[in-house]
């Protein structure tokens, strides 16, 4: 029994000795694996800005293919995937955009410009009802954010909800009065109601918020001329004319202005809008 009991004691040491080797066998598989995440880690940071630069040269081709070559070292990265769908997006692969943005709002679901950029997507592939729900999902993460309610309105502009997108862009205007895109949008639903005077208004606004914004002469022309007022709508038209000649609605007010030159002065009607 002393022999087998002494056996033991020698082998003891020997135990111990390959219980260390196993444990730092583990310890630097572990630091080896650890040293390999913060490697990993880095070169997703540097395909990331790789790409970022790229995507800013309108180079999106070279871009995706970074930012895929990204996805190999992370499969889980927000910021990769949100940068993909911009950049799939940009590039006119709308199914591959929001493929991608769908993977990032599952990782980050309260990220607006995750929500924003997949309603634009739908809004491009004519699925409004679908954009409808990512902006709203967006505008709950930023209420106030001039370009998603802006999208809201044009979303349901293409469910054919007019009033409905006329009551967002009003709210656009009182939230932030200097968008000068809400009154345009605004203002043309308005002139398909046939609200003539209530679009002059906006149209007006608009001059007085950014006078170097000509196009809106043309507006202002052609709601005068829809409300009887020949004389100041010649005359807005002539401001459109010597200021936008070159317009895609230049031959139109050309050729109103000389139509109204032929009426008798007596049918210049001038009226108080």
């Amino acid at each position: 029994m002393i022999d087998i009991f002494l056996n033991r004691l020698d082998v003891i040491p020997i135990l111990k000795k390959n219980y260390n080797k196993i444990v730092m066998k583990k310890e630097s598989k572990k630091s080896k694996y650890m040293s390999n995440t913060v490697c990993d880690s880095e070169r997703v940071v540097q395909l990331q800005n790789k790409a970022t630069v790229l995507a800013e040269k309108k180079s999106f081709k070279e871009a995706i293919g970074t930012y895929l070559s990204s996805v190999f070292f992370d499969k889980n990265n927000v910021k990769t995937y949100l940068g993909l769908g911009i950049c799939y997006k940009n590039s006119g692969k709308i199914q591959k955009a929001i493929k991608a943005l769908e993977k990032a709002a599952l990782l980050e679901p309260d990220n607006y410009e995750i929500f924003f950029n997949l309603g634009q997507c739908h809004l491009e592939n004519e699925v409004p009802c679908k954009a409808i729900k990512c902006f709203i999902r967006a505008l709950q993460i930023e209420p106030d954010n001039p370009e998603g309610i802006y999208h809201l309105g044009l979303a349901h502009e293409a469910c054919d909800e007019p009033d409905m997108a006329i009551m967002i862009y009003q709210k656009l205007i009182e939230c932030s009065p200097s968008y000068i895109n809400a009154y345009l949008r605004k203002s043309e639903l308005l002139i398909k109601n046939q609200q003539y005077n209530n679009a002059l208004d906006l149209y007006r606004k608009v001059i007085k918020i950014n006078p170097n914004y000509t196009q809106t002469y043309f507006d202002i022309g052609l709601c005068l001329d829809k409300l009887g007022n020949q004389r100041e709508a010649k005359r807005y038209y002539h401001k459109f004319l010597e200021a936008r000649p070159n317009d895609e609605n230049a031959h139109y007010a050309m050729r109103r202005v000389e139509n109204l030159k032929k009426l008798p002065k007596s049918q210049m009607r001038l009226s108080i809008v």
